[in-house]
């Protein structure tokens, strides 16, 4: 299941994750969690839906459909985002949540007051993998170095630390599945091109590698090689859904 924005670009959100769900092999439900006016490169507004509405959408799905993993992507707040995973927890004990923490649109939208990020290590004991940027970890962590902050964020759930923001590393992902155990995913040999919706490729990957029965690493070692097809698939900022 995916539990994200509706993208009319069909780039990113809950349009890309059902296209890389069907591409693995898998059968995405979707449930919508914002509306919003964009493109590949201007994001115009949002529509918000509230913890009601999406809980109201996900509850047939859950108690109809063999859900075991979940990725979600932008919801409004920290605080919808924990009364969404316990209500998809008290139907389905066992699923497991992948989290692409969305804190700003590619287009520089910012989506969640700083405010309200305390709320976050609540939220990151329900989750299974998170899967931030460099500023993401940083922004939820509060360090100023991305080790340091994947290591906070892994004394709470595993954490995929996207390579893309990295000055140091560019390109690799490293995986802590604690904060002593990690596993450094390099890029590949692809041409790539910069793709609106690619973190929400590479979590939904991640989450269909996961349903088909991988390991966590494979899933992420996986997967990043699927987003990579898609980075090196159009020169455009939005790509196709090759295997």
């Amino acid at each position: 299941m995916s539990i994200a924005g509706l993208d009319p670009s069909g780039g990113a959100g809950l349009l890309a994750d059902i296209k890389t769900f069907e591409a693995l092999g898998t059968y995405g439900l979707g449930v919508c969690t914002a509306l919003t006016v964009q493109t590949d490169s201007r994001f115009l507004s949002v529509e918000w839906q509230s913890a009601e509405q999406i809980i109201a959408q996900a509850t047939p799905l859950l108690e109809t459909y063999p859900v075991d993993y979940c990725k979600i992507g932008i919801v409004k707040d920290a605080s919808t985002i924990l009364n969404v995973i316990r209500a998809v927890k008290a139907i389905r004990p066992r699923i497991r949540i992948i989290l692409d923490p969305v804190l700003k649109a590619s287009a520089g939208y910012a989506f969640h007051d700083t405010a309200t990020l305390s709320l976050w290590k609540e939220v990151l004991q329900e989750v299974y993998l998170l899967t931030p940027n460099y500023q993401e970890a940083l922004m939820l962590s509060g360090e100023e170095e991305g080790h340091a902050a994947a290591d906070t964020l892994a004394t709470y759930c595993a954490v995929l630390l996207k390579g893309g923001h990295r000055q140091e590393r560019q390109g690799v992902d490293s995986l802590y599945t604690t904060p002593d155990n990690i596993l450094d995913i390099p890029a590949g040999n692809e041409s790539v091109f910069p793709k609106h919706g690619s973190g929400c490729v590479l979590s939904a990957a991640i989450t269909a590698q996961l349903a088909a029965g991988s390991s966590l690493a494979t899933a992420c070692i996986t997967a990043k090689l699927y987003t990579e097809k898609f980075l090196a698939s159009h020169s455009s900022l939005l790509g196709y859904h090759i295997t």
